[in-house]
């Protein structure tokens, strides 16, 4: 489970560095307040995004039309696929 901090600005501003190390490292979220009021968060940038990436309504698109796919049987277990494709490169090697 992530934690999530709350600190004021001004603290955060102060310790900048290690609170973008715990945000990268640890899977940590901070709050940023100014006058106690929440204005901004951190978390990493990678996480960051995949947010952004899932935000993009080509992706959603992709994924509602996976999902379909799956509820309509549609669909193959990893394994099955992969041995199918393994098979297919054995036939063309032969």
């Amino acid at each position: 489970m992530a934690t999530v901090s709350r600190l004021p600005i001004t603290k955060a501003r102060i310790n900048l560095g290690q609170i973008a190390r715990r945000a990268h490292n640890g899977n940590e979220y901070f709050i940023l307040e100014k006058d106690g009021i929440p204005v901004i968060g951190i978390m990493a940038a990678d996480e960051l995004e995949d947010y952004l990436e899932l935000r993009n309504p080509k992706v959603k698109a992709s994924i509602a039309a996976s999902a379909r796919d799956r509820a309509a049987g549609k669909t193959r277990p990893a394994g099955k696929l992969l041995g199918e494709l393994k098979r297919s490169a054995q036939r063309k090697t032969a």
